[in-house]
C-alpha cells in the first residue's frame, strides 16, 4: 500500500467517527479552541498569572508556541497542499492549505515548552495536545501526514527555544529574576573584624 493510500485510508476511518454526534461535538470544540493556538496561549498566560515563581518561563513558553504557529503558517504558503476534499468537513477553516497542521504544531510546541516548566504541565498538556491533533482528522480538514508533520515541527521549534524558556527559572528575589546582572564570580566571604590592640603598660 502506498503512503498516499495509507494517508487517505486513515483519514477516512477517523472521519467516519465524526458521524457520531457526541464525537463530532467534541472534535469541533477542540478544533475551535486550537484555532491560531488560542487555547495554548491562553493557558500560558493563565499559568503565568498563577505561578509567580515560573511566570517568565510560562510567558516565554507562550512566545515559543506563537512562534511555532507562525512558522507553520509560513510553511503552508510554500507547500500549498490542498485540504481533503473527498468528504464535507465538520468545521470551517481559516485557510485553504493543509500541510502542515498548525493546530498540531502549536499543540506539540505547548507540550514541549510547558511540560518542562512544571510536572503538572507534563501530565496535563500531552493528552490534550493528542486530542487536538486527532480532532483535526475527525473533522476532516487534514491528512494524517499533515498532523504528523505539524507535530514534528512544533516539537522541534520548542526544543530550539527550550534553553531560552528554562533560563527564566530563577528564584524570586534573585538579581537575575529582578532583571539585574548575574554575579561576576563566587561570593566573597565577609571581612573579618580587625583584632583589638591594647596600649603598652605605663
Amino acid at each position: 500500500m502506498r503512503y498516499s493510500d495509507a494517508d487517505h485510508r486513515l483519514l477516512s476511518a477517523l472521519r467516519d467517527c465524526g458521524a457520531q454526534p457526541r464525537v463530532a461535538a467534541v472534535a469541533r470544540a477542540f478544533s475551535f479552541a486550537g484555532e491560531h493556538g488560542a487555547v495554548w496561549l491562553a493557558g500560558g498566560a493563565l499559568a503565568a498569572a498563577v505561578d509567580r515563581e515560573r511566570r517568565a518561563g510560562w510567558l516565554r513558553g507562550a512566545v515559543v508556541v506563537a512562534g511555532a504557529h507562525l512558522i507553520s503558517m509560513g510553511v503552508k504558503r510554500v507547500v500549498r497542499r490542498p485540504r481533503p476534499a473527498a468528504r464535507e468537513s465538520l468545521v470551517r477553516t481559516a485557510g485553504r492549505h493543509s500541510f502542515p497542521s498548525s493546530h498540531a504544531t502549536s499543540a506539540a510546541a505547548a507540550t514541549v515548552a510547558y511540560g518542562a516548566l512544571r510536572p503538572a504541565g507534563a501530565r496535563l498538556v500531552p493528552p490534550l495536545a493528542a486530542a487536538m491533533c486527532v480532532s483535526r482528522l475527525v473533522v476532516g480538514v487534514h491528512y494524517p501526514s499533515d498532523v504528523l508533520a505539524g507535530a514534528l515541527l512544533g516539537a522541534a521549534t520548542a526544543r530550539l527555544g527550550a534553553g531560552w524558556v528554562s533560563s527564566s527559572r530563577r528564584p524570586l528575589g534573585s538579581p537575575q529574576a529582578l532583571g539585574g546582572p548575574p554575579p561576576l564570580g563566587p561570593p566573597r566571604p565577609p571581612a573579618r573584624p580587625a583584632p583589638r590592640t591594647t596600649g603598652a603598660p605605663a
